[in-house]
């Protein structure tokens, strides 16, 4: 686990792909419980730790997970999270071949699929459609791949994923949505590359960047 940024009421960390923020049926440990015993043991706290979860990140992609360590950060992250222009996200994105244009704004409107944990494009009025829009531009060219830098305008379920496979670029390792094979590790080349936002209690801007996984066609690109 890789501590990014860490005072008295936030902490960020640099997720590596295959770990899970919170809890769930697959009982493996959740950084959050990772990050409540490294507080404990760094700041020899006696009892519970309270460790808030304002966002997410899917498990098999990596970069900034974001935590509160105050009720009083809590709250407020929860307000700016909501609010894309409170909480910039970036992310980079390594995808198959490479799009029509070097860079532009996508919007849709996508559907969930709760039982496939996918999510659809779908026309403007479709039953529990959300609009999603994002931006991306070309960062480098390979032959194979193209990075992408990313920026979010909203957060919808697997919004990245799938607005950016339905230009005919999948992200690379996702075969959920196309990619022609998996990584190795069972990751997918998608990294929450920075986060900026005006500290919740201290009221100053504060950027957050993650370093890219160990991951040799990152390194390349």
């Amino acid at each position: 686990m890789q501590v990014l940024y860490e005072d008295n009421h936030i902490i960020a960390v640099n997720k590596a792909p295959g770990e899970i923020v919170q809890g769930d049926k697959t009982g493996d440990k959740p950084l959050s419980d990772i990050l409540k015993d490294y507080i404990r043991q760094k700041y020899n706290k006696p009892g519970e730790v309270f460790l808030g979860v304002p966002h997410r990140l899917d498990r098999p992609t990596s970069g900034v997970v974001l935590f509160a360590r105050t009720s009083k950060a809590l709250t407020r992250l929860n307000e700016m999270f909501k609010d894309h222009e409170a909480m910039h996200k970036t992310y980079w994105a390594i995808v198959q071949g490479a799009p029509k244009l070097p860079e532009a704004r996508l919007e849709n409107y996508l559907v969930r699929n709760e039982a496939q944990n996918k999510s659809y494009i779908a026309k403007p009025g479709a039953k529990d459609a959300k609009q999603a829009i994002l931006t991306y531009k070309t960062l480098a060219k390979g032959d194979r791949y193209t990075l992408l830098e990313v920026e979010l305008l909203t957060g919808r379920h697997h919004q990245i994923r799938c607005q950016l496979a339905a230009i005919g670029c999948p992200i690379k390792g996702d075969l959920k949505y196309g990619a022609k094979r998996s990584n190795p590790d069972g990751s997918i080349s998608l990294h929450a590359r920075e986060i900026t936002f005006v500290h919740p209690v201290r009221k100053e801007p504060i950027t957050i960047t993650a370093p890219v996984p160990d991951d040799s066609l990152f390194a390349k690109l």
